[in-house]
This record gives C-alpha cells, structure tokens and sequence, in this order.
C-alpha cells in the first residue's frame, strides 16, 4: 500500500506556500497529519485499499471549468476495476466525476450549485481555501475557474480518501485536502485570498465565531464565499429547529438572508451581498446507486415539499459575498 500521507503530498504544498504568510502553518502539517494518521479510523485501511486498488491511468483530457471530467485511453478491464474501487469509497455524496467511462452520479449535483456560485467569482490567481471541503468536489472546480491553489479541510476519513482518488489522476495539480477542522487551524491565519464556507454554517452551534473563525483565515481585503441554509423573514428572523431538521440532527441556526448579512456586519465584514437564493429541489439531492442511503425526497412532507417531515420550511440556500476590510 502507498502510505496515505505520501499521497496526500504534503510536501509540494509546503513548496508552493513557501515565502507566503502561510509557510509556517504548512512546514507543521506533516507532523500534524501524521498524529491523524496514527489515531486513524476503524474503516481507514478499507478506504485505503480502494484507493490503491486505482488503476493506473492517465488523463489525456481534464475537463475542471465546465463540469469534472478526465478521458484517456481505457480498456474495459481497466474501467471495470476503476468502478469497483471507487465504490469501494460508497457512500459518495458530493459531484458528480466523469472518470474514463465511469461516471459517478452522486447524491448532490454539486454541480449546479457551482453554476449559481461561479458566475459571482474571481479566482483567477487566488490562494483558496474551501472549510468543510467534503470530497474536494469544488476544490477542483476552483482550479477550474482559475484558482492558483486551493487548500481544502474536512476531517472526513472517507471524504479525504475520495479526494485522493481523484487527485490519483491530476496529482501535478496544485490542490490539498487536510483532515482538519477550522478550529485546529492557527488563529489569524491571514494567508488566503478567498475562503470558502459551503453548507456549514447551519453545523454551527456559534454561527458568529464560525463568521470570526473563517475572516482570520482570509487577507486584508480577501473574500468570503458563504453558502447556508436560510429561511423566509427579515432581519430579525431565526429559525432555530427544536429536535432535527430535515431527520439532521446537528442543525442549530438558519437565519433570514437579511439576518445572515447583519451576522456578517457584526463579525466585522463589509460589502456584504447575496447573490443567490435558491430552493433544494429532490432532482439536487437525493439517492442514488453510489448513495444508496435516504436523501432529500425521504425527508420532506410526503404531501407538501414545501415543508420537511418535522413541519418547517424546506430547505432553501442563499449565497451571499463579503469581504475583510
């Protein structure tokens, strides 16, 4: 087996943000994944093998602007081993990834949430880094829109074993996944043009140090990218679930787009704006052969899909920009 923290090829990070406020932060990461690595998880060698079970391709054509796709030559036994190791990785729950034939239909078209995000961007040359990365699904889209590297974190073993399936086959590309958590990041980091919060604010039992936590990660005058869930109302409007929301458990806040943006204000950001607001539909979310678990269609009102099984509002997400004076 390939040792996990080569894979993870630290050191080409530590090169690229060598001579940059982050040089310090990635000369640590190597002792602090190899800590992780030795508390490890129950299902870490499992996910392992599937990675090294990858066969060995090489993607003449990658495709990261308009979706996630990588062709090259492949013969039938090669894509039918690639199938089984990357459901070796099941449950999959952010794409979808085109692989040499294979096509990995996830249970979020994560896909068209970047199509309402990536207009409102400018990553070209950017340092980037995407909290609460999951698979690494958007990272590579960032790479795609420009991005000079991007630095994810997640502290998912499986979702840190699926990035590194795919970086199996774009590994000159200058994206990392870390399996961290934004608190075991230094404070005032203060190294990233743009940082990225996508679906983990509503995970927050303190919505505002989350706010605090990410614009210490960001430069003087960086942005932010923040994607929540919202509901109806104004300013003053706090939706706060007493048991689940939509059968989660770990839903704490979700706020009016108007009371977002004053968090945002209050947390010291300026040039707040959203520039999206859209409801999750049950073509976005849902259970498929590489999900196999329940998904959205199973967690709203059978007879009302304006209203979860708990009797409040669907989900809806809103999008909204603010930069670090």
């Amino acid at each position: 087996m390939t040792d996990l923290a080569t894979r993870a090829n630290l050191t080409a990070l530590i090169e690229k943000l060598r001579g940059t406020p982050l040089a310090a932060w990635a000369a640590s990461l190597p002792a602090m994944l190899a800590g992780k690595l030795a508390d490890g998880h129950g299902d870490l060698p499992r996910w392992q093998a599937a990675v090294d079970a990858l066969p060995p391709l090489t993607a003449e054509q990658r495709e990261l602007g308009e979706c996630f796709a990588l062709a090259g030559a492949c013969t039938a036994e090669q894509r039918t081993a690639l199938e089984q190791a990357l459901k070796g990785l099941i449950p999959w729950r952010k794409g979808p990834f085109e692989l040499f034939g294979v096509h990995v239909d996830t249970e979020w078209h994560s896909d068209w949430k970047w199509a309402r995000v990536a207009p409102h961007l400018d990553l070209a040359g950017k340092r980037v880094l995407d909290v609460g990365c999951g698979n690494g699904y958007y990272q590579w889209r960032m790479l795609g829109a420009g991005a000079d590297c991007v630095v994810g974190v997640d502290p998912n073993w499986l979702f840190f074993c699926q990035f590194l399936a795919m970086r199996n086959y774009l590994a000159d590309l200058p994206a990392w996944h870390l399996p961290l958590t934004l608190e075991e990041l230094p404070e005032k980091l203060e190294g990233f043009d743009t940082v990225f919060s996508m679906g983990v604010l509503y995970h927050r039992r303190s919505p505002i140090d989350h706010l605090l936590a990410l614009k210490d990660c960001l430069v003087r005058g960086g942005e932010l990218v923040l994607e929540t869930l919202v509901v109806e109302g104004d300013v003053n409007t706090v939706l706060v679930p007493e048991d689940r929301y939509a059968q989660m458990r770990n839903v704490w806040f979700l706020p009016s787009v108007a009371a977002l943006e004053l968090w945002l204000r209050r947390a010291g950001f300026v040039d707040v704006r959203c520039v999206d607001v859209s409801v999750t539909s049950v073509e976005e979310q849902r259970s498929t052969e590489w999900m196999r678990f329940q998904s959205l269609p199973e967690f709203l009102d059978p007879q009302d899909h304006s209203r979860t099984l708990e009797g409040l509002p669907a989900p809806m997400r809103a999008v909204v920009l603010a930069r670090k004076p």
